[in-house]
């Protein structure tokens, strides 16, 4: 039962944040945030009693749903044994939590270095990358998000980076996604779109010296950039061009992963096998902060003669592994992952019938349960309700829609002109139904623009 306090001290716990936190991606003055008191399952709570679905698992991470004791009793018995060694030294969860890796991972991958999120991890993916090919570019998308760090923000091509992008770190090359709904090629099929974007992609590869690439380095699927969808066969046509070239395959499943898709891993549903794979996120389901570099056999025993150029202070941090192996077991034992592609289906056959009803539904795209609702102006020309990039004048329509939806009692991303799904793969028909109902009366909003 929650407890009641007053409203002085509703307004302290505001007003010490507000003073003396920073907040991410947005100017500190005029911010109204949830003030969350509890989370259980697939729902929020604030101290005024408000409930809220969680319909994107916070940020894509909350994989489990909130509030799962099991992770809990697994964190404060690791404790009540060590809660801290340097990396040097080796724990039980250290161990077991690697061997898990290594078996429920795609392919070859074995041995994996521990970090604290996907951003540590894509940066030492990166390193690993370039020590051991002795080249020194990556390829990336430019609709795509490795991280805030420098190394991987630059990785990236969200445009959050620009105004820190003087300073980028360098040898970061960008190529264009297979967006499908708005292919630059113009292509008339998905097969002609995979098509094209491969092409595209070994041209700059040409243009750049393949012998000076280390790896390439895709989302296992699109994620805050609008989940673009792979064409079929794509990620196929990719792997051949690296393998071609001798390039490496860096996978960053860091959103992507541990069931989110309906699979494991996302770069399951294309059917091949990555050198490399960055995970972090639905790890631990947010719980403990922990992210991971996973590599290839081969790669791995490069460094038994060679020193691994790589530290943190808190890799493999026993109470975070702890955490991840009492997460992999929920997922094991909940058979979350076959729920999230049993839910997505349901969520996808929904979406088309609310298609019907909205005429500024442009494109839904989605894999299991990470999908975005794109919405549009007009049909026929595309033309989105706010563009990417949008400036904060432009942004009229999308807030209002943003505002309906916290207002109705939902907490998920509304990004430019979309909107995401992506709940705990814990959810229900039901709460996907309660969900869209919501996120239905927002559009409406939008629908009287088109």
């Amino acid at each position: 039962m929650q407890e009641t306090i007053s409203t002085k001290e509703k307004e302290i716990i505001l007003k010490n944040n507000l003073e003396h936190t920073l907040f991410s991606w947005s100017k500190q003055a005029g911010l109204n945030p949830i003030n969350i008191h509890h989370a259980k399952g697939v729902y929020l709570y604030d101290y005024d009693g408000k409930r809220y679905i969680d319909f994107s698992s916070q940020l894509m991470n909350v994989n489990i749903g909130h509030g799962d004791t099991r992770v809990r009793d697994a964190v404060v018995n690791q404790m009540n044994e060590v809660s801290y060694v340097y990396p040097g030294m080796i724990t039980k969860a250290r161990g077991e939590l690697g061997k898990k890796l290594a078996e429920i991972t795609p392919g070859k991958l074995t041995k994996t270095f521990f970090t604290l999120g996907g951003a540590e991890a894509v940066e030492n993916a990166v390193k690993i990358a370039r020590v051991y090919t002795g080249r020194h570019k990556i390829i990336s998308q430019y609709q795509s998000f490795h991280g805030a760090t420098y190394g991987a923000f630059s990785a990236g091509g969200d445009p959050r980076k620009h105004g820190v992008d003087s300073q980028a770190a360098p040898n970061f090359i960008h190529v264009e996604n297979p967006y499908f709904y708005r292919c630059p090629w113009n292509s008339k099929t998905w097969e002609e779109c995979a098509d094209n974007c491969a092409a595209h992609v070994e041209r700059v590869i040409k243009f750049e010296n393949p012998e000076n690439i280390a790896a390439i380095l895709f989302e296992g699927e699109s994620g805050s950039s609008g989940c673009i969808k792979y064409p079929p066969g794509y990620w196929k046509k990719i792997k051949a061009i690296a393998d071609k070239y001798g390039i490496l395959i860096i996978v960053d499943e860091v959103m992507s992963g541990f069931g989110r898709t309906g699979k494991m891993f996302a770069i399951e549903h294309h059917g091949i096998e990555p050198d490399i794979m960055c995970m972090a996120k639905g790890l631990t389901s947010g719980y403990i902060p922990l992210g991971g570099v996973i590599v290839s056999d081969k790669i791995a025993k490069f460094f038994d003669d060679k020193p691994l150029p790589l530290g943190l202070t808190y890799s493999a941090h026993p109470v975070a592994c702890a955490a991840a192996l009492a997460v992999i077991d929920v997922y094991e034992k909940e058979n979350l992952v076959e729920n999230a592609a049993a839910m997505g289906l349901y969520l996808e056959s929904r979406m088309e019938e609310m298609k019907k009803r909205h005429i500024s539904i442009g494109d839904f795209r989605n894999t299991g349960l990470l999908g975005c609702i794109e919405l549009v102006k007009n049909r026929a020309t595309k033309e989105p309700m706010a563009p990417w990039n949008a400036k904060p004048g432009e942004m009229e329509i999308m807030n209002k829609v943003a505002a309906k939806i916290r207002e109705l009692g939902m907490f998920t991303f509304v990004r430019w002109n979309w909107i995401f799904t992506a709940p705990p793969l814990c959810i229900t028909k039901e709460q996907i139904d309660e969900g869209l109902e919501i996120i239905s009366q927002a559009i409406s909003i939008a629908d009287e623009y088109c």
